[in-house]
């Protein structure tokens, strides 16, 4: 539906617009089928009946109108993502109002715009949320209030240590096997050292947690469930590749400390 004629909506105008859209949907962890929903419910929103839309883990493909004159396609490539679920849930508001025809196509783009642009929760409430999570996972695997509350210590310092490293913009497998590594070496040093009552492998289980990709196992059921299955097999493939680097870097930091002539036991 046209709702400015001084200024003629044309299919590129609402293919455009509803790819890029998708696109931010997918840079914050939604669905596959949410995505491609919320692209086609747009077009069919502004009367574009012809149209074929592909969305993948890593990219959206999309063309309306291909037998017209005022064909279009579109390719939209998205190297990585993370989770942010408050951003998913103002784009999928703002699809809702363009659907419904409460804002124009212009106010979308202004209001797309302004979503993209928010900044993420700030580095001291990830720190925060990473060490209160490896504290309550420790005590909920077993430890002690001690160990929760080491726990949450060496969950903060691992956040810390992975905000300098995607700074850095080092590989997310190389940041995965360093973060568990220094996780391990660091749960067992007061046991060693300092003969403290501590059981370390609670502690390594409360800090690693926050590093298990479950969004993403669970994202690939969903997808596989909903017929996705090449994304599905992508999300898969990530997730456990994701625990490969976290067993890897715990094996690693254990056998170090055995060549070092550290008695180390699970």
């Amino acid at each position: 539906m046209n709702t400015n004629k001084e200024t003629p909506i044309t299919t590129k105008d609402v293919l455009t617009f509803s790819v890029e859209l998708g696109l931010s949907m997918l840079k914050s962890g939604a669905e596959i089928f949410r995505i491609e929903e919320s692209i086609i419910r747009i077009l069919q929103a502004y009367d574009i009946q012809r149209f074929d839309v592909y969305v993948l883990s890593n990219g959206i493909f999309a063309s309306a109108n291909e037998d017209l004159d005022d064909a279009c396609s579109l390719v939209r490539h998205m190297p990585e993502n993370s989770v942010n679920l408050g951003r998913i849930a103002q784009l999928n508001q703002l699809c809702r109002e363009i659907c419904n025809y409460r804002i124009d196509l212009q106010t979308g783009w202004t209001r797309l715009k302004e979503i993209r642009v928010q900044r993420g929760y700030p580095r001291w409430a990830l720190i925060l949320a990473c060490g209160l999570g490896s504290g309550c996972f420790c005590y909920l695997f077993g430890g002690s209030a001690f160990d929760g509350l080491v726990a949450c210590l060496i969950g903060a310092v691992e956040e810390f240590l992975l905000l300098i490293m995607s700074d850095a913009r080092l590989s997310r497998s190389i940041a995965q096997i360093f973060s568990s590594m220094f996780v391990t070496a660091v749960s067992y040093l007061p046991v060693s050292i300092w003969s403290l009552p501590l059981h370390w492998d609670k502690m390594i289980i409360g800090a690693i947690m926050v590093l298990v990709p479950g969004i993403m196992f669970t994202t690939a059921i969903r997808d596989v469930y909903n017929g996705d299955y090449l994304s599905g097999a992508i999300h898969l493939l990530d997730a456990l590749l994701t625990a490969l680097c976290i067993a890897a870097g715990v094996v690693i930091a254990i056998f170090f400390m055995q060549k070092f002539g550290l008695e180390v036991s699970l």
